[in-house]
């Protein structure tokens, strides 16, 4: 609970403050998250248990909704809640000693539903979810659910890259494109296609696309 409280405040704060051009969710230590404290749950009734997972939705639904590009950085396991944190990000980089599991199931709970088969596919995401088994950190790569996969060692450099590249972006262009992508994956191509053409429209009316032409020029 503690965790999903921090994540949502987090959240808040990135989406308000305008000198935050992106957001790093990286873990402190080799596990990237855990999952759910199964301690913690332990004597709960189902109303605690329905609240303390509306609050982890929350604050997915929080990350996801940061109008500035997420990057989740994983360095070791992820499991069950931790595959949605890293899920709700925009992109996932990982080391090789990362790892994914959803054993929900296993636990005789049901979670981790809704995004891995959107990213993953539906064959996949059964895969994981009903035998727990642990997708390694190339199988995530080969499978998109990472996109880039780096070594520890270049790790901390190949962040400063990526993220300086981001960060000199305009934040609107980057803020339009983001909801382009994430509206428009929902809805049918012509659909989407009108959800791009205002997001132009709305960066057309003001001035940092033209600094940036002429930058380039």
């Amino acid at each position: 609970m503690a965790l999903c409280d921090a994540l949502r405040q987090a959240a808040a704060q990135a989406t308000d403050q305008t000198n935050i051009h992106m957001v790093l969710i990286r873990a402190r230590g080799a596990v990237f998250c855990a999952g759910a404290d199964l301690k913690e749950r332990q004597g709960m009734d189902e109303a605690a248990v329905r609240a303390r997972r509306q609050n982890a939705f929350a604050a997915y639904a929080a990350i996801e909704s940061i109008p500035k590009p997420v990057v989740a950085v994983v360095e070791g396991a992820a499991v069950g809640s931790g595959v949605e944190i890293a899920a709700a990000c925009d992109f996932i980089v990982a080391t090789p000693a990362a790892s994914f599991r959803t054993p929900e199931v296993l636990w005789g709970t049901v979670g981790a539903t809704q995004r891995l088969p959107r990213i993953l596919g539906k064959r996949l995401a059964k895969d994981l979810m009903f035998t727990g088994r642990t997708l390694s950190a190339q199988e995530a790569l080969l499978y998109g659910f990472v996109t880039r996969l780096i070594p520890a060692d270049t790790l901390e450099s190949a962040l400063h890259e990526m993220t300086q590249r981001i960060v000199t972006a305009p934040a609107k262009s980057l803020a339009l494109a983001k909801r382009c992508i994430d509206q428009g994956i929902e809805q049918s191509p012509q659909t989407a296609l009108q959800i791009e053409l205002q997001a132009i429209e709305e960066n057309l009316a003001g001035a940092d696309w033209r600094r940036q032409i002429e930058t380039f020029v």
